[in-house]
């Protein structure tokens, strides 16, 4: 019983609505840009829109898409829990009913070629990679997801001695392969990975952010003095960490601060003036938020 409290307390109404935009969204990037010209989508959903074309035109798109996806999601049920796993196949779902609708119900016509960008194969490509990847990217933030293969990717990866992104990159670098030799072309393929790499920038921004800021850390011999002029000058908190000098053996303080790109060079030009030696280091950030927002 507190199995299922805890399960229908994941299913936030919020959540489960931009679950079913992302369903549709993805749609639409598939239907209206990419199968009109037979270019590929990846992972698995790109799998069914090669099956659909060599396979008998009852065993669809959105079959594939069902008869794909789900097997995989069950099969990590475990490693990702019930929650996931249900959002992952309600949003595949919305996006396998979707297609069925705009393909074979609304008067669209997706037979040849798309109804926006015409036969313009990278239109086509760059327009549909950035919509799919839209609706892939908001499945993903709001606990749900698109694909598969990602799930296969987090279970078996390290088993591999693989990274995540290089697994679903080989899967999709294969896959690519055999779309070439089914059709006896490599021009789809090839404007597939432009969709592909389209989709992942895209994905990226959804997930990560697109207010990007800098997390500096400073390690510093005058921690109190760089502190006061920083927080004096950004009206935020700082985090101080105790190190110790490798070489000197002295004892130093690694001051922790996160600012956006503008601030960077008013920071650098704090630290400088206040500690002529300090050393410090930038690395990208994303998503900024309290464990409690």
């Amino acid at each position: 019983m507190k199995k299922i409290i805890s399960f229908i307390r994941e299913l936030r109404p919020f959540n489960m609505v931009m679950l079913t935009v992302a369903g549709i969204i993805n749609a639409f990037g598939i239907t209206l840009f990419l199968m009109p010209v037979k270019l590929y989508d990846s992972g698995i959903s790109g799998t069914s829109m090669l099956l659909a074309q060599v396979t008998p035109e009852w065993l669809s798109l959105s079959v594939f898409l069902i008869l794909l996806n789900i097997p995989l999601f069950l099969y990590g049920l475990r490693k990702q829990g019930a929650g996931f796993t249900f959002c992952a196949i309600y949003t595949v779902a919305v996006y396998s009913v979707m297609s069925w609708l705009i393909t074979d119900v609304l008067p669209i016509d997706v037979s040849i070629a798309s109804p926006l960008a015409g036969t313009d194969l990278l239109l086509c490509a760059l327009f549909g990679g950035v919509i799919s990847g839209l609706g892939s990217g908001l499945a993903i933030r709001f606990g749900g997801a698109m694909d598969g293969i990602e799930v296969m990717a987090v279970i078996f990866a390290k088993k591999l001695g693989m990274t995540v992104g290089n697994f679903v990159m080989l899967y999709n670098v294969i896959l690519y392969v055999v779309c070439g030799f089914v059709i006896n072309s490599w021009i789809l393929p090839l404007y597939s990975i432009v969709t592909y790499m389209a989709s992942m920038k895209t994905v990226d921004y959804i997930v990560d952010g697109l207010q990007r800021s800098k997390a500096a850390m400073i390690v510093t011999s005058k921690p109190d003095l760089i502190c006061k002029e920083l927080m004096e000058e950004f009206r935020c908190g700082i985090t101080l960490i105790d190190a110790k000098g490798g070489f000197s053996g002295a004892d130093r303080k690694v001051l922790y601060f996160v600012v956006n790109r503008f601030q960077v060079m008013k920071m650098r030009n704090i630290v400088r003036k206040s500690d002529p030696l300090a050393y410090i280091t930038l690395t990208e950030v994303a998503d900024i938020f309290s464990a409690t927002s």
